[in-house]
Order: structure tokens, then C-alpha cells, then sequence
């Protein structure tokens, strides 16, 4: 397993047609099952008349396992999902979520065929995505001084960093994100 992982930035779309089958492939960023799962039903909802909707995800989670999940959508068993699986694992991709649309075009295509068709159709997509380098986050909280709160907001900001919550009393109680490469000089600086 490669220690580089990489995430889709945005969503990306392509089609591809076989004997007048026609596959569209989305492939879309996502942090958690949840997110993956309502991106899916938003598609469902823009593609009433598919035939089916199968899809692959690899999600990151935060203890630092991957799952992976597919469905074939009612092809037949791994025709359709694990081929939509294979180039998400190829390219090292995780927080993503890849679906492959069919609008069933009356002609069939054999296992061997829509398992090409679904595979393609997926490739393509995220051969279309914008690819990033994943980088691992972390959250922690620092109690600081108000002097210090502008030092630390610019700090984060040259780290890519940022305050997802703050609270005020006698001293600034910040809850903070930023690439967790970083977070041991930022605690020390702030301690």
C-alpha cells in the first residue's frame, strides 16, 4: 500500500456508450459514509430513468483505516461495483466516492462486457478529476492569551490551518485544525 494517497477536489463526469448502452461516470469527494451516501441519492434523484446506479467508495477514516465498499446495482455479482473499486485503489484514491449511471440500451452485454463498460466508465471519471495529495489533519484545543490570538491566526494561515471554534473568558480557549505535521511546533509555540 502506497503511503501517498490522493483525493478527487470536485466532482467530475464523463460518458461512455457501448452498443447503445450509455455509462456515466461521477466521481465525487466525500469524508464520510454519510456524505457518500447523500451524494449518491442526489444522483439517484438526477438519473430517475437509469437502469441502475452501482458505485465504489474509499473512505479514510480518522483512526487511519480505509473502507471500501461497492454495489452492483442489481448487475450481475462483480460486474459492476468491484471494476468501479479497481481504479479507486489503482490511483491510491480515498474520500471518494465513484458511481457509474446505465441507461440500458436493449442490447446485452455479457459479464465480461459490463465489467469493461463499468471499469471504463469509472476510469474515465477520474482520469476527468482534479487530483490532490491527501493531507492528514489534526484537531486539538489551546488555551492562549489574548496577545497571542492574532500570532496564532496568522500561523495558521501560513500552515493551512484554521480555528474551528473559540471561546472567550479571562484567556481564549481555541479549538484548532491544521496539516498534523505541524501540530507539535504550534503546541509548543502556544503552550
Amino acid at each position: 500500500m502506497s503511503s501517498q494517497f490522493f483525493i478527487v477536489s470536485r466532482p467530475s463526469t464523463s460518458e461512455y456508450e457501448i452498443k447503445k448502452s450509455r455509462f456515466i461516470g461521477v466521481a465525487m469527494p466525500c469524508d464520510s459514509e454519510q456524505s457518500a451516501l447523500k451524494q449518491l441519492r442526489q444522483l439517484a434523484g438526477q438519473h430517475p430513468s437509469a437502469n441502475h446506479l452501482a458505485f465504489a467508495w474509499r473512505i479514510r477514516a480518522p483512526e487511519g483505516f480505509i473502507t471500501e465498499r461497492f454495489f452492483d446495482a442489481g448487475e450481475p455479482s462483480g460486474t459492476a461495483g468491484r471494476p468501479i473499486l479497481a481504479p479507486l485503489q489503482g490511483g491510491d484514491l480515498i474520500n471518494s466516492v465513484v458511481a457509474v449511471i446505465r441507461y440500458f440500451g436493449g442490447i446485452k452485454l455479457g459479464t465480461g462486457g459490463l465489467t469493461r463498460a463499468y471499469g471504463n466508465a469509472a476510469k474515465l471519471a477520474i482520469d476527468a478529476a482534479e487530483k490532490l495529495p491527501w493531507v492528514e489533519m489534526a484537531q486539538f484545543k489551546l488555551q492562549i492569551d489574548y496577545s497571542q490570538l492574532q500570532m496564532l491566526e496568522y500561523q495558521l494561515k501560513q500552515l493551512h490551518g484554521r480555528i474551528i471554534d473559540q471561546q472567550f473568558t479571562d484567556t481564549v480557549t481555541v479549538i484548532i485544525e491544521l496539516p498534523a505535521e505541524h501540530s507539535g511546533s504550534i503546541k509548543e509555540q502556544f503552550s
